[in-house]
């Protein structure tokens, strides 16, 4: 796989820093992916799945996840959580570290639902590039996660018919028809499948029918509630989704949750 140079950059950093340390710490632990990865960098060839190298298992993750911050932080308004972008890109590089075949695109559509449907919440990233594609922008909540139509989501599910959303990691998949219903009358748009990756908080996306689409309901000065998926403008989606499907990844955030926050396993 051929890495962008920022990433080539920061690898190479993580990698000098795990060769240099493991000559000094006698308790090696086996090195995951993202480090082999940069091993693989800097020696021209991958190690050997056997050898060790002493380094915290997370710290290359953490350098990417910084880096990128540090590159997008200054074009995102403020979010409701300090850790939000770090919590999305740390999810972003971990996944994207175990399971390279499945991420074909560079995507990211990240939410943050600590803020209110009424404020632009919404994000597309690139993330090879360390750009905002589109954002900010509003973006629908499940109405089951909210007791008014505005406001702030404090409620989340990963169960069938509780119209909430879930929180965590998605890794879109296909495009469909969406057809839906908004003010008692029938609209038609662009569906993107999803699957949730993050175990028990949204593993069953699929089945729930939990998708990104555009509706009528949402607009640049607000959003009315789905039955928990994460909506966006019609226009929007029809140029946004084809770009983010089957092989992006999607990022739903909120800080009201401190269950997920503490236990999803790509974000914690």
């Amino acid at each position: 796989m051929r890495y962008p140079k920022y990433m080539q950059n920061v690898l190479i950093g993580a990698a000098a820093v795990v060769l240099v340390g493991s000559h000094f710490v006698p308790s090696a632990q086996q090195s995951g992916p993202v480090l082999t990865a940069a091993t693989a960098i800097v020696t021209g060839h991958a190690p050997d799945s056997t050898a060790t190298v002493a380094t915290p298992a997370n710290s290359g993750l953490a350098l990417l996840a910084q880096n990128a911050v540090t590159a997008l932080n200054r074009v995102v308004r403020p979010l409701s959580n300090p850790n939000a972008l770090n919590d999305a890109f740390t999810s972003y590089f971990a996944y994207k570290a175990e399971h390279p075949n499945e991420i074909k695109k560079p995507y990211l559509y990240f939410v943050d639902y600590g803020l209110a449907s009424t404020e632009p919440r919404g994000y597309v990233f690139d993330m090879d590039s360390l750009k905002v594609v589109d954002g900010p922008f509003t973006v629908a909540h499940g109405r089951g996660s909210s007791t008014s139509q505005y406001g702030v989501p404090t409620k989340f599910s990963n169960a069938s018919n509780s119209y909430m959303t879930s929180l965590g990691l998605y890794v879109t998949q296909g495009t469909y028809a969406f057809t839906g219903h908004s003010g008692g009358s029938l609209y038609s748009s662009i569906g993107l499948r999803l699957n949730g990756v993050s175990g028990r908080f949204n593993d069953r996306a699929l089945a729930r029918g939990v998708v990104v689409h555009g509706a009528p309901y949402v607009t640049s000065s607000g959003s009315g509630r789905s039955l928990g998926c994460p909506a966006m403008e019609q226009d929007r989606a029809h140029r946004l989704i084809p770009k983010i499907a089957n092989g992006g990844l999607v990022f739903l955030f909120s800080p009201n949750d401190a269950q997920w926050m503490n236990s999803d396993p790509w974000a914690a």
